[in-house]
């Protein structure tokens, strides 16, 4: 048994409440290393001799990430405070417990060798997400690019490469023209990317967080396009760029002017004067990525912390927002999030934050900060399988890592990527090989999560790094491909007909590495259903069993077909 592998911290992300009087308690080994791991309960101020609450519960093992298992256990209690231990069993017949962070050979009896969690405190601290979100299909817009209310030249509209600061004219009456477009693509929440005013065609250098950039419409412009999209049922999530501004900003502009005499100075990380940002070296003051047009606002400051949430207050009390993007969020102190999270749910409780991070971020998703955050391990993962990069055990390896580290609650809200306004276009990745771009929108329409889908996919809309990946949205038919269209139609509509695919329990996987199969099959009241992907790019035979796949209304022989996805129910 590998001790040092084992891991348990009675903290909100391994022993948190679901509901009151319900507990989840999680514990991590090495993969393979435990056959059996039981949960053993006790109330901490209840003697034993007075009154027996001892319990036991077998943990079921709900993961693995190919280097650890992860166990749990739901459990029903009524008391003060809680204490418990875990019985761990290896392969090999050995049998030791583990307590207060300590191992013993023989079964812990003394509450103080044991983990401690206070009910009260546990609920009090409840993790609680906006259920409305739970699965719900994003698509994510660039504003500039993605429609204009005035006709633009398709040289200009189509134009190819694109430069950074090229002007295509899109605006927030676009959008709002196109809003029967994602209704019939199948979309629940609309999130755009910055749209205050801005120097940039991106938005994210913000001169004024109060003022709609004029090049994209006005304030009454945002709250038409919001309250259409909520009369089709849609949410509209906005962009909120708190970790840095543009020069201009009011506050970096009088310091651009007085110098060590401005009462903005610690608004901002200025380390020496005269200010400069020269190509080739460092800025005099912090910014984001070294790029001297966004300088990194100092959020610790308690004037921008006030700043900034009366940014949130009016936009959600004028606009009626449904929730807020976090761009660059884990370079944002704790404490802002903190405080911004009672703000954005006191105006409303069912709001959606999502942290922009590229990495494991279990720290800001303890139920006191962020809902959810952007998924790019799972964007890495898909892109790796459908293009032969990794294994069909290591893809779904990958894929449950966050399962088995985040809060089970955050699992059917995470915003699942294959690409984005900072990535290279998914298709342009697949090294342009439809087939394998539609494995990866299958991948990503067909799992648990929130999928985010980056406009223009759904036409088969191509491009490299940025800027590349910012062209103008194809509404021309004659550049559209309506095949893949069709796919994405497909795929939304199973998904949002069998729930089970989003919300069941898995009940059977199976991975085939020679061949390149992923098989899960999920179960919910009663319901069952198989999602088959496969990487290969010949014909290959599978033990999978036959039937009518859901995505094509054909009957599946057991013969998967190059880069093929299909559902069986």
């Amino acid at each position: 048994m590998e001790l040092s592998a084992v891991y348990h911290c009675p903290d909100k992300r391994f022993c948190y409440a679901l509901n009151p009087g319900q507990f989840l308690i999680r514990i991590r080994a090495k993969s393979n290393d435990l056959r059996r791991v039981t949960l053993h309960t006790v109330d901490k101020y209840l003697p034993v001799s007075r009154m027996d609450t001892r319990t036991s519960q077998v943990m079921e093992k709900v993961t693995t990430d190919g280097i650890h298992d992860y166990f749990e256990a739901v459990i029903s209690i009524d008391m003060v405070c809680l204490r418990y231990f875990f019985e761990l069993a290896d392969r090999h017949g050995k049998v030791c417990y583990y307590g207060n962070y300590q191992f013993y050979e023989h079964k812990i009896s003394h509450i103080d060798n044991m983990f401690d969690c206070p009910q009260n405190l546990r609920e009090e601290e409840r993790f609680v997400i906006p259920q409305w979100a739970a699965n719900q299909v994003v698509y994510q817009i660039f504003p500039t690019r993605f429609a204009a209310s005035q006709p633009v030249p398709d040289r200009v509209w189509y134009q190819y490469p694109i430069s950074p600061r090229a002007d295509l004219k899109g605006d927030l009456r676009g959008i709002l023209s196109r809003l029967p477009h994602l209704r019939e693509l199948g979309v629940d929440v609309l999130y755009m990317t910055p749209i205050f005013q801005a120097n940039s065609s991106h938005k994210y250098d913000t001169v004024d967080y109060f003022k709609v950039d004029p090049a994209l419409g006005t304030e009454e412009d945002l709250r038409r396009l919001v309250d259409q999209a909520h009369a089709m049922g849609m949410r509209v999530i906005l962009d909120a760029v708190f970790n840095h501004t543009s020069r201009d900003f009011f506050a970096f502009r009088d310091i651009l002017e007085k110098g060590e005499q401005s009462r903005y100075l610690n608004w901002y990380y200025i380390q020496s004067f005269p200010i400069h940002a020269r190509w080739g070296e460092k800025p005099t003051y912090k910014t984001f990525s070294y790029y001297g047009g966004m300088p990194k606002l100092n959020v610790g400051n308690p004037e921008v912390q006030e700043y900034l949430l009366g940014v949130i207050r009016y936009w959600m009390q004028t606009c009626r927002i449904d929730g807020w993007r976090l761009d660059v969020g884990d370079e944002v102190i704790h404490s802002f999030w903190k405080q911004f999270r009672k703000t954005v749910k006191a105006e409303n409780p069912d709001a959606l934050i999502v942290g922009e991070v590229w990495h494991y971020a279990g720290d800001f998703l303890e139920g006191d900060e962020w809902d959810t955050m952007m998924n790019y391990d799972f964007r890495a993962a898909v892109l790796g399988f459908v293009n032969g990069g990794i294994s069909a055990s290591r893809f779904v390896q990958r894929l449950s890592f966050l399962q088995g580290t985040v809060h089970t609650y955050v699992h059917p809200v995470l915003w699942n990527l294959i690409d984005s306004h900072d990535t290279a276009r998914a298709l342009h990745d697949c090294g342009e090989n439809k087939a394998r771009f539609r494995l990866a929108a299958a991948i990503q329409l067909l799992t648990t999560g929130m999928p985010m889908i980056y406009y223009g996919d759904e036409y088969g809309l191509s491009g490299a790094m940025d800027p590349d990946c910012r062209r103008g949205m194809v509404w021309k038919e004659s550049l559209q491909d309506q095949e893949i269209f069709r796919w994405y139609q497909a795929l939304i509509r199973v998904r949002k007909a069998y729930p089970v695919i989003t919300q069941g329990k898995i009940t059977a996987l199976y991975t085939d590495d020679q061949k390149g199969i992923v098989a899960i099959t999920k179960e919910q009241d009663g319901r069952k259903a198989t999602c088959v992907f496969y990487n290969g790019d010949t014909p290959a035979d599978c033990g999978i069993p036959q039937g009518q796949d859901l995505l094509t209304g054909q009957r599946f022989q057991g013969t998967l077909q190059p880069f093929q996805a299909l559902v069986l129910a």
